[in-house]
Parts: C-alpha cells; structure tokens; sequence
C-alpha cells in the first residue's frame, strides 16, 4: 500500500486552490480528489445522452413544470 501523498496534497490545496489551512484540513482526501478532478477536468464523465438525460427526468420529475420558479 502506498503513502499518501501530503505533500503534493497541500501543495495542490494550498498553494494552487488557495484555500485557508482550516478549510484545507477539514477536507477529506476524496472531496481534494474531487477539487483537483474538477480543476484538471480529469475523471469527467461524458455527458448524458438522450435516453439516459429522460430516463433521469422520468424518474426525478420536476413537479408539474415549476423548475425555475421562485
């Protein structure tokens, strides 16, 4: 099993996202995953096609065409 890489790590979290020390330590390993896969775009998923974009939509219905509305 390999270390992890905490150098690389707060390198990335506080040099490159700038993000304060406290907020930078009360991340978890996999939400700094996530941050560094958003900003390199790595482990981007393809966007849903057709079938799938309804399959989502008739299972999470919007309630009556009030998306949007505040």
């Amino acid at each position: 099993m390999s270390r992890f890489p905490w150098t690389e790590a707060m390198r990335f979290g506080l040099g490159t996202l700038r993000l304060p020390p406290a907020a930078f330590w009360a991340m978890t390993p996999r939400e700094l995953a996530a941050a560094h896969a958003g900003l390199t775009g790595r482990g981007a998923t393809a966007p849903l096609d057709r079938t799938a974009l309804e399959k989502l939509m008739a299972a999470h219905p919007d309630g009556g065409g009030n998306a949007g509305r505040v």
